[in-house]
């Protein structure tokens, strides 16, 4: 027989371990939410201004997942466990793409493409034209171009670096774009009826012959969730305008778990990134303490693909630049 004793010493371990497993439960399904807001986000086609922006960081709110199988496990809550083991799953799945890489690149021709936002005109000149010299840039795009910032360029030397250039500088609220090449540059465009430069120019390669060049800038969500959406669309369809070799860089404004952002790089193109499996590469904000969190500078490519791809810093502006060495 177990006497009383006996029966207040086994109760009293059982008692002390009631709350921990509570505050296990109560916290492993706040991290489970997370996770499922977080594959919803990433499947959502709202253009809700709150959505739009939470969206950027849904791989976040993934990882919320991940951890609640730990805790609910050690809270041996196993159907809440399970639970969290399928929304795990879910949130691999839907971060596959960027985490596996598309094999190898096929023999061909490299090209050394670098993309960069300057944030109003403010990042160092020095520090760019060192960067692509010293990476064997051969084509450079750049939003938030300003007529000062051209210049300052120049003087460091791009004009040299870079004997063609298709440019659409302004001193409007970041508005300026360019397009700068080691290579012949005809047939340039910039696109009507968007709030910010989007330009197109077709680089004659040598090796390659034409290859059309974008660099783009949709605008920010935050200023207006709906003309950012419209803005990407039209960028895909001027995307889809093009037939052959391509190349797109730019400041998208937008990241892998936009549903919109997807839709560019769902036809013929590719995200450099993606294909290297390389995850998100963040590139903004680069001037906090706690950044880069999201990635929004991209490089995209059609009919080939990528070898290399990096992130580096330039002093003076809050975006990271990205170079991307592609196969053609």
């Amino acid at each position: 027989m177990i006497n009383s004793l006996g029966l207040e010493q086994a109760a009293e371990p059982i008692a002390r371990r009631r709350p921990l497993r509570w505050a296990l439960l109560a916290f492993g399904w706040l991290l489970l939410l997370a996770g499922i807001a977080g594959v919803g986000l990433h499947y959502s086609p709202w253009v809700w201004e709150p959505a739009v922006l939470a969206a950027s960081f849904a791989s976040y709110l993934m990882a919320g997942a991940l951890a609640a199988i730990v805790l609910l496990g050690l809270a041996r809550q196993w159907a809440s466990t399970a639970v969290a083991v399928l929304v795990s799953a879910a949130a691999l799945w839907s971060q596959g793409p960027m985490l596996w890489p598309d094999g190898s690149a096929p023999p061909g021709t490299d090209l050394v493409v670098m993309q960069s936002n300057l944030e109003l005109g403010r990042g160092s000149a020095e520090a760019v034209v060192r960067t692509a010299r010293e990476d064997g840039v051969e084509v450079l795009t750049l939003e938030e171009l300003t007529p000062d910032l051209l210049d300052r360029l120049d003087a460091a030397g791009l004009a040299e670096l870079f004997p063609y250039r298709f440019a659409a500088p302004s001193g409007n609220s970041g508005q300026g774009t360019g397009i700068f090449s080691r290579y012949p540059l005809t047939d340039g465009v910039k696109f009507d009826g968007f709030w910010l430069n989007n330009l197109r120019a077709t680089m004659i390669h040598p090796g390659r012959g034409p290859v059309s060049v974008f660099a783009f800038h949709p605008i920010p969500p935050l200023l207006n969730t709906g003309v950012w959406s419209s803005e990407l669309a039209r960028l895909r369809a001027h995307l889809d305008e093009t037939t052959g070799l391509a190349v797109a860089g730019g400041d998208f404004n937008s990241t892998y778990d936009h549903a919109a952002f997807r839709a560019l790089i769902s036809g013929r193109y590719a995200d450099s990134a993606e294909l290297l499996g390389v995850g998100a590469l963040p590139t903004w904000p680069n001037d906090r303490s706690w950044g880069p969190v999201i990635g929004i500078d991209r490089i995209l490519i059609a009919e080939g693909h990528a070898t290399a791809l990096r992130s580096v810093t330039i002093p003076n502006t809050d975006h990271r630049a990205v170079i991307a060495r592609l196969r053609l």
